[in-house]
């Protein structure tokens, strides 16, 4: 009895076979890509308080280098974390693509006060700590007398009010925090200390010394003071010289 061959089905299956290793082939083909030279983008401000040959140097996750490490070799979590993990780095993102370019998003922390104590270093724009930087150093207010880095929600309130207000911006080169927590200014080309005591009604104090400020510029007698007192309610008591 002869046996009928289904040419059909022989022919589905030797396809289906040689689509089977030519996906496999490829898979194995693309894992065994190697790595590119990563791409660093950084995100957001221009200044580099991190170089992108640290960030690469962060990315190297044995003594080979990414160079001669295949897709298939590379674990991107443990990259991303190796970025988030530095003290200058906010947030990073690591992606592949199918051609083995290695590429990383960076977002660097912003600093907006700089702690001169013992061990210097800055107050970022969430009220953490940030090391200072040998790449790149900001132009921002100097924090002195009592602070401690485990308890900066106090600076923060002030340096973060400094940051986001043009006048003081503009102005405020100094942040005194006494042992009580309250809190001193002392302004760019001016001898007086600006005394706001604690930082409740925070905004009304600074709207006082905008009015008194103004006032005094136009009559030209900044100079003519040593202390601005703005701790009682609506009042501005200046000392005079």
């Amino acid at each position: 009895m002869a046996i009928k061959i289904h040419w059909g089905y022989v022919k589905l299956g030797v396809l289906t076979a040689l689509v089977m290793f030519l996906f496999a082939f490829a898979s194995k083909r693309n894992g065994d890509r190697k790595i590119s030279e990563p791409q660093i983008h950084f995100l957001g401000d221009n200044n580099l308080y991190i170089t992108e040959e640290n960030v690469s140097n962060l990315l190297i996750q044995n003594e080979k280098g990414l160079s001669e490490m295949t897709k298939e070799t590379l674990d991107l979590n443990s990259l991303e974390f190796a970025l988030n993990s530095n003290p200058l780095i906010k947030s990073a993102q690591v992606y592949l693509d199918v051609n083995g370019l290695l590429t990383a998003d960076v977002e660097q922390k912003m600093p907006i006060a700089r702690v001169q104590d013992q061990t210097s270093y800055y107050v970022d724009d969430k009220g953490g700590f940030m090391p200072l930087s040998t790449n790149y150093t900001a132009r921002v207010p100097f924090v002195v007398g009592h602070i401690e880095k485990n308890n900066l929600s106090n600076v923060f309130k002030i340096a973060q009010k400094v940051y986001n207000d043009t006048f003081l911006k503009k102005h405020v080169v100094e942040i005194h925090q006494n042992e009580d927590q309250k809190i001193s200014l002392k302004l760019r080309q001016q001898n007086f200390s600006v005394y706001l005591g604690d930082l409740n009604q925070l905004d009304k104090k600074v709207s006082n010394l905008k009015v008194f400020y103004k006032k005094a510029l136009k009559e030209n007698t900044l100079h003519d003071y040593n202390k601005i007192n703005l701790q009682f309610d609506n009042q501005v008591v200046c000392t005079k010289n």
